[in-house]
């Protein structure tokens, strides 16, 4: 301007000595979690088939995605408050479980530090978070809320003299059978792995083949304890069939992509596929939010009694654990968000770092849905609630703690059948040697 005599050198100095003040609102964020999400979103855009080469090379794409900023900013501000070890890494999705819509993601702790993306890159075991999956299959060939198992500590025997000894957490067992609904509460291995053989240890792998969790996973007596290895988006793309209900749907996260004169490349088709009985998953559901349940308290605690005071709403919760990772999965008919925290060098974690993970959850969850009404599920025609004893899920005495169970009409305990008719072929089956 200067220089074709617009303005003086005067004028020059007084402009740029001017104090400037920026009105609107900032287009900005400081969030340390919120490239983890562009990057899934390029490598998604990348599988589009449908989007030339050229166009990704030359740019003017429109992407439109399904981020929520304020879904991002509070997951990322519950991790920083509550998970304070800092070098343990965090993983997290935030997603719509009725269409696959993926909101918030986080893939690390901080992307300037790390642009590994744990979770959609990683592979790790899942703990006891695989256990839900046994036991839809469970009650779908015959089991109930009813069904017992003795929880004790077995060794079970195979051929060739193979010999497998699961523990429970912290070694504590009943020493007497307990139903399948305090069996989920308190996250039994030694219940979970006698279902898993009394069903065939193919039923699981065929059930996640099912719901398109995984196609790899082995057919061996851990495998519901978690000991095969998955992706955290692909564990919340499993639970969200339960979730909505029976349906498998695909995570995404854009919507559509535009050329910079407006022209539509892609738009996103969602798909819907029934695959679970939507009675059975409720049921599960139902099981599923006794994990913090103080009518459960008993020889064990729920595995989600930490996080009790800070609930408002019900929701649907498992968690697992090994020596090295710490997992988390809850829903209701909202919103569905699994975490993972644990260290990238396989480094044994704390039982504070589960701890302090379950309140990252339990803290997001209910700041994202604050403003919303408790959203669960409406209790099938062919679903009916009975009031039990929680521990033994025979019908309750006046004498008994009591929890209503769910039951498909026509296999509910009664007084004159307490226990559920698969008992006796159960344990007339029941081929391991306790210890």
């Amino acid at each position: 301007m200067i220089k074709n005599k617009y303005i003086t050198n005067k004028q020059k100095k007084e402009a740029l000595n001017k104090e400037l003040t920026y009105i609107g609102k900032k287009q900005e964020s400081d969030l340390k979690t919120l490239m983890y999400y562009e990057d899934a979103v390029i490598n998604e855009l990348k599988n589009i088939k449908s989007i030339p080469n050229s166009f990704l090379k030359t740019g003017g794409l429109k992407i439109y995605t399904n981020l929520d900023m304020n879904a991002q900013t509070i997951l990322e501000n519950s991790m920083n408050d509550n998970i304070k070890n800092k070098d343990l890494e965090v993983a997290s999705v935030m997603m719509n479980p009725n269409n696959g819509k993926v909101i918030a993601l986080i893939g690390g702790k901080d992307y300037s530090k790390s642009q590994y993306n744990r979770a959609i890159s990683s592979k790790r075991q899942v703990g006891s978070t695989m256990k839900p999956f046994l036991y839809y299959a469970a009650l779908e060939n015959g089991f109930t809320s009813s069904t017992t198992f003795t929880s004790e500590k077995t060794t079970f025997t195979f051929s060739e003299n193979k010999t497998y000894s699961p523990s429970n957490y912290s070694d504590t067992y009943a020493n007497k059978p307990i139903s399948m609904a305090a069996a989920i509460t308190y996250s039994d291995n030694i219940y979970a792995v006698k279902t898993h053989l009394f069903l065939g240890e193919e039923t699981l792998v065929d059930f996640a083949k099912r719901i398109d969790l995984s196609n790899n996973l082995e057919a061996i007596p851990s495998l519901p304890l978690g000991t095969n290895e998955i992706k955290l988006i692909d564990m919340v793309k499993g639970y969200a069939t339960f979730a909505n209900l029976g349906y498998t749907v695909d995570p995404y996260f854009i919507t559509k992509v535009e050329d910079s004169n407006g022209n539509i490349l892609y738009k996103k088709k969602e798909k819907k596929d029934k695959v679970l009985n939507s009675s059975i998953t409720y049921i599960l559901n139902e099981l599923l939010s006794n994990c913090s349940s103080p009518k459960f308290i008993d020889y064990n605690t729920p595995t989600c009694m930490n996080i009790a005071p800070i609930l408002t709403k019900k929701y649907a919760i498992k968690t697992g654990t090994t020596d090295t990772d710490h997992l988390i999965f809850g829903y209701n008919n909202d919103i569905i968000l699994g975490i993972w925290n644990g260290y990238d060098d396989n480094k044994e974690t704390l039982v504070s770092d589960g701890a302090n993970m379950k309140k990252m959850w339990a803290y997001a969850m209910e700041n994202y849905l604050k403003d919303k009404e408790d959203n669960w599920y409406k209790t099938p025609e062919n679903v009916v609630g009975v009031l039990v004893n929680p521990i033994s899920g025979e019908l309750a005495t006046n004498d008994d703690k009591k929890t209503i169970l769910y039951y498909i009409k026509g296999t509910e305990p009664s007084f004159n059948d307490p226990l559920d008719s698969m008992i006796p072929t159960i344990k007339e089956q029941d081929t391991t040697s306790a210890q």
